[in-house]
């Protein structure tokens, strides 16, 4: 069933009776009253999980989007189950990259399986959330739930948190001494696209805890609902940030741009004030380059006397400019 073993749990009672039975025995489970049962499979096909699609009588349509990669975040209810499809993301700070792994989920009363389309996803990461928070197991399926969307959100946190960090970095760069303009390009537009790719995965995000929260489905009890609630508090919060970074990110383009064109306005004036300089020079070496006779035609002083005017002239000029900060 997919490229790594199944993981299993059963919890009777708010307390962990079992784990790592075979997935045949999850019949058997839950023919036990008050038992709570987790599977897990990575990288099913769609055979695979027809077992399991039986006995939970899961709905064809939701077997296929698990199955189908690239299905966006979101919430289906079904006349037996939910279907949640969603995302973790964690981010490359070599590159700049983002890294989405996808996750469903068919969530019964009494049932979660869990389907991840690779291993990227670190699913022993959830297990240690719920052990840490086992005092909630006896809100059954609702605290499994809430222990996998949880540890989704904390993700969306700790990825737009190192972009921020990122991002001070692009800043440090676009204002250094010796700036390196096609650095600062890149690194721009890879983590903008990072930006992009997670808010693509972090705002239906919203919709989805939303979703859940709804007393109709009768899945999650009153008691899950509060810590529900501060799960939705952190998606927006992660959502409004990933906002402002992409704003940052844009006004930081056109910061560079803007560095750029007045960088380039400096260099046009000391290159104008230079040739400004030398076409004095020039000017009284071409007039004194006529044949025809002047002062001091032919001697000594004459040229001595041309000499003073284009040193003065051409001195004049560059202390006039450099006053004004132009050289």
């Amino acid at each position: 069933m997919g490229s790594s073993p199944p993981h299993t749990r059963a919890y009777r009672a708010g307390v962990l009776e079992a784990s790592g039975f075979p997935v045949s025995a999850v019949g058997d489970y839950l023919e036990r009253p008050g038992t709570v049962v987790w599977l897990d499979l990575c990288a099913p096909d769609h055979a695979g999980l027809q077992t399991i699609a039986r006995l939970l009588k899961l709905d064809p349509l939701a077997l296929e989007d698990a199955v189908s990669p690239g299905e966006r975040p979101k919430v289906d209810r079904y006349r037996t189950h939910l279907f949640l499809n969603a995302y973790s993301v964690g981010l490359d700070l070599g590159t700049g990259a983002l890294t989405a792994h996808e996750i469903s989920a068919f969530v019964t009363p009494w049932v979660l399986v869990t389907v991840r389309g690779d291993e990227g996803f670190d699913i022993d990461a959830v297990v240690r959330h719920w052990d840490v928070n086992a005092d909630l197991a006896v809100h059954g399926v609702g605290f499994l739930l809430h222990g996998l969307i949880d540890y989704l959100v904390d993700g969306y946190f700790d990825t737009v948190q190192e972009l921020d960090a990122e991002i001070d970095k692009l800043e440090d760069l676009l204002f250094a001494d010796t700036p390196d303009d096609l650095l600062v390009q890149r690194r721009s537009f890879e983590i903008r696209k990072s930006l992009v790719l997670l808010r693509r995965d972090v705002l239906p995000m919203r919709e989805v805890v939303n979703t859940l929260m709804r007393r109709d489905f009768r899945i999650i009890d009153e008691a899950m609902l509060p810590y529900l609630q501060d799960v939705y508090d952190h998606v927006l919060r992660a959502t409004e940030w990933t906002e402002s970074l992409r704003d940052l990110v844009t006004t930081i383009l056109e910061t560079n741009l803007t560095i750029q064109s007045n960088r380039l306005n400096v260099i046009m004036k000391k290159l104008t004030g230079w040739a400004a300089v030398i076409a004095v020079p020039t000017a009284v070496t071409g007039f004194y380059g006529q044949n025809v006779p002047y002062p001091g035609f032919g001697s000594e002083w004459g040229f001595l006397v041309s000499l003073v005017i284009l040193l003065g002239c051409a001195s004049g000029l560059y202390l006039a400019f450099r006053r004004r900060g132009w050289l």
